[in-house]
């Protein structure tokens, strides 16, 4: 019991450092808060309903954290990265290493997840906005269709 709260004391306090840190990186906070979330959400879902409960738990945490910290544009994609690879992680890290590698795996996978997919949505918005002009006729001007000729 005394390593599940030591565990979990960390957890808050390195939550609390890194989201009053104004100078972090948007994809380091998005998987810092995610793996925080998705330790938090193993260890109450354990608690709760047993390794189910932790399976589930830690994709509900790391999709949470992940969605906290991440811009609204790119919430979506960081939630289903950070869920999926908090859910993974455990599954992986609990056949390897018992329930403390469950509660390391969980912790990896959210914050490589969620980083994965808010890049993911980034470079989607990114190539978007390069490809609106063209795919909208602006540079082509109002007066001409899409093979050249005038209207």
């Amino acid at each position: 019991m005394q390593v599940k709260t030591i565990l979990l004391s960390s957890t808050i306090f390195l939550g609390a450092l890194f989201s009053s840190h104004s100078f972090a990186d948007n994809s380091a906070r998005v998987a810092a808060t995610s793996a925080l979330g998705s330790v938090v959400g193993t260890a109450l879902g354990k608690e709760m309903g047993g390794n189910t409960g932790a399976l589930i738990g830690s994709a509900v945490g790391g999709a949470g954290g992940a969605a906290v910290a991440s811009k609204r544009q790119d919430r979506s994609s960081a939630a289903i990265g950070g869920g999926l690879g908090g859910a993974g992680g455990y599954a992986a890290g609990k056949q390897v290493g018992g329930t403390t590698g469950g509660y390391i795996g969980s912790a990896l996978g959210a914050a490589g997840g969620s980083a994965l997919g808010n890049k993911i949505s980034q470079d989607n918005r990114y190539e978007n906005s390069r490809n609106n002009g063209y795919r909208k006729g602006h540079y082509r001007g109002h007066k001409y269709n899409a093979r050249g000729y005038r209207r």
